[in-house]
């Protein structure tokens, strides 16, 4: 039954350490979509020669996470589709609930599992109506979408909360199931092998994507009032590690700054992490 209802998406960029694990815990009769975003034959051949319900797909490049979904979702024919993020692990029947809840509330378009934080509120019901989803765990209701998931100018960091938002405005449901538990490890879906590479990578995006996220809802000069503090500290920050020649504090911060200016000026978000 679940293997005609569901399909998995999984997105990963250099996740080996994860991505296995996480596929064990999924049932080896729901098909699932990895979409792994480099040319790296030798883990797709790896990923399909251990697990038959898997199909691997190889971007040729970094996409981004957005992007990336977007290949796995538009593949998919089953009626519902789970992304999950590579350092998750599926609790004991999260798809079973997951299928029950989607099969009773059928106008929903996206659910969310609970975290151990939800779980521990004094809800009365189980099913919790929300405007957020976190992103490692999404649960979508494709028909609904009508093959316009995340928007794919974000390279990295707010793509599931300018999903939401655009499903509310849709005047689309979004629940919170207490009864769906996945356990995320957080933060550890690509390996740790460059630290600092990865750190100029998250600052660089998280800046880009904070004023476009704000530009694109709120207009480009309340956009630039909401992030002028983020700016000038960026400024500030680069120029005081310059001078205390503090090179890696200087380039993470250089980094923030260069990745909001970008977006400011309306240009893509470019900047890759130098990783082998």
């Amino acid at each position: 039954m679940e293997s005609k209802e569901l399909t998995v998406i999984i997105v990963t960029y250099k996740s080996e350490d994860k991505i296995f694990n996480c596929l064990k815990s999924i049932s080896n009769d729901i098909p699932v979509i990895v979409v792994e975003n480099s040319n790296n034959l030798i883990l797709k051949k790896k990923i399909e020669d251990n697990f038959s319900n898997v199909k691997c797909i190889l971007t040729g490049e970094n996409k981004g996470y957005g992007a990336a979904n977007n290949i796995g979702l538009k593949l998919i024919k089953t009626k519902y589709g789970l992304v999950l993020n590579p350092d998750t692990i599926l609790g004991k029947d999260a798809v079973k609930n997951f299928l029950i809840t989607a099969n009773k509330i059928k106008e929903f378009w996206l659910i969310g599992p609970a975290n151990d934080q939800m779980v521990n509120l004094d809800y009365k019901e189980d099913l919790i109506d929300v405007d957020n989803l976190k992103g490692f765990a999404i649960f979508f209701n494709i028909l609904m979408f009508k093959n316009n998931y995340f928007d794919e100018n974000f390279f990295l960091y707010f793509e599931e909360i300018d999903l939401c938002k655009r499903v509310k405005k849709s005047k689309g449901k979004i629940f919170l199931d207490k009864n769906i538990l996945i356990n995320h490890e957080g933060a550890s879906s690509v390996d740790k092998t460059n630290i600092l590479e990865l750190e100029k990578n998250r600052n660089w995006h998280w800046m880009w994507s904070t004023f476009y996220f704000h530009k694109k809802h709120k207009g480009f000069l309340l956009a630039l009032f909401i992030t002028s503090p983020k700016i000038l500290s960026a400024i500030a920050k680069t120029l005081f590690y310059f001078l205390t020649l503090n090179k890696k504090k200087r380039d993470i911060y250089f980094c923030r700054l260069s990745g909001i200016l970008n977006s400011i000026i309306g240009k893509k978000a470019w900047y890759r992490p130098a990783i082998d």
